[in-house]
C-alpha cells in the first residue's frame, strides 16, 4: 500500500489505500488537515507540496487543473482532497499559509 510522509509534521506517516484521496487517508488515521471547502474541490486549503514521488500520484483531477490554469496551485502541489497515491511513495509537507494553529509542524 502507497505511503505518505508528511514531512514538517513530525515525519507523519500515512498509508493510502486504492483510490483513496489523501485527505481521507489522512482523517482515517485521525490527523487534522486543512480542508475549508469540505472536501469538495472548491478551494486549495487542503493541498499539500509534494516533494518527493509526484510521479506516483494520480492524474490532475478537474479542479486541480482549474486551479493551476489560474495560478493558485503550482506544479509540485496537489489538493489532499482530489489526489490518490496510485503505485508508490511520496513525501510532501504543508504549505505555510494552510497550518492550523493547534498543530505542531517541524
Amino acid at each position: 500500500m502507497p505511503k505518505l510522509t508528511v514531512q514538517n509534521l513530525g515525519q507523519l506517516e500515512v498509508k493510502v489505500a486504492p483510490g483513496q484521496t489523501l485527505l481521507k487517508a489522512l482523517h482515517a488515521q485521525g490527523n487534522d488537515w486543512m480542508h475549508a471547502c469540505g472536501g469538495k474541490g472548491r478551494c486549495t486549503t487542503c493541498r499539500i507540496i509534494v516533494l518527493q514521488g509526484l510521479e506516483h500520484f494520480g492524474p490532475l483531477t478537474e479542479a486541480e487543473i482549474r486551479y493551476r490554469n489560474k495560478g493558485r496551485l503550482q506544479e509540485n502541489e496537489r489538493l489532499t482532497c482530489q489526489s490518490t497515491l496510485e503505485k508508490g511513495d511520496a513525501t510532501g509537507k504543508v504549505p505555510e499559509q494552510t497550518k492550523l494553529p493547534h498543530l505542531v509542524y517541524s
